[in-house]
């Protein structure tokens, strides 16, 4: 199963809470905002989902 991993980066703050609770790494900080760059990694545990605040990411299956 795979999933998508978006952030809506008019809603990203850049906090790094996405990177620090993701248990395979899907998450880098680039310029100040996430950027799903191990998107293949993702086991769709919406971690992620629930640590931003911010309402910025979403995790769908593909």
């Amino acid at each position: 199963m795979s999933y998508l991993v978006t952030v809506d980066v008019e809603k990203c703050n850049g906090d790094g809470e996405c990177v620090d609770v993701c248990p395979v790494e899907v998450f880098e900080l680039k310029d100040g905002k996430a950027d799903p760059v191990n998107m293949e990694e993702c086991l769709g545990c919406e971690s992620c989902v629930e640590v931003c605040e911010e309402g910025a990411i979403t995790v769908t299956e593909q």
